[in-house]
């Protein structure tokens, strides 16, 4: 009986001295609340209200909002409107397609003299600017510096529909007709 009752003081020991440190550490929890009590009917009425809407989501898809740029007006569809096929001539087609050779080469030929031209320049200033570097390069380092007055460039390009000679630009107003899309929302 000896022997077991040292035992038990050594685990009284340990444990005491082991409980005494974790008393020193403080605490920071805070008390534990109370649960509230959730009537189960009131909690399985939420659960099926939730499962009806989102049967009622499923349902009824989300309504797309039409793109007017895609649909043709009516007024537009009316077969009165449309122009009648033009027979062209064998002579007239013949006409039109040597019309458009020509003038693509023409184009073409344009192009050719254009870049040839551009080529040449640039060559040119390429080898002024090297004479420039050996004669003096204070004045070639001023000469390749950017030129801040070159930009903004405009220029007019070619049209190919001439100006309409009585055209009023509008001045400035102008009646919104944008069409406003909402979605609908389904009520909780």
């Amino acid at each position: 009986a000896l022997g077991v009752w040292r035992t038990q003081i050594r685990d009284t020991h340990q444990r005491a001295s082991l409980f005494s440190f974790w008393e020193l550490l403080p605490t920071r929890a805070e008390p534990l609340r109370k649960k509230k009590k959730v009537d189960p009917k009131k909690d399985q009425a939420v659960k099926e209200r939730l499962k009806k809407r989102i049967r009622k989501l499923e349902k009824a898809t989300q309504e797309l909002i039409p793109i007017e740029d895609f649909i043709t007006p009516a007024k537009l569809l009316d077969k009165a409107r449309q122009r009648p096929q033009v027979e062209l001539s064998f002579e007239e087609s013949e006409r039109r397609a040597l019309l458009l050779k020509k003038w693509s080469l023409y184009k073409q030929q344009e192009h050719e003299r254009e870049r040839d031209a551009i080529r040449a320049l640039v060559a040119a200033q390429q080898e002024a600017l090297q004479e420039l570097q050996l004669e003096s390069p204070e004045l070639y380092s001023e000469a390749i510096k950017r030129d801040p007055g070159l930009f903004p460039f405009e220029k007019e390009g070619p049209h190919y529909t001439p100006p309409v000679a009585d055209y009023q630009p509008p001045e400035g107003r102008y009646n919104d007709i944008t069409k406003v899309y909402t979605q609908v929302e389904f009520k909780r």
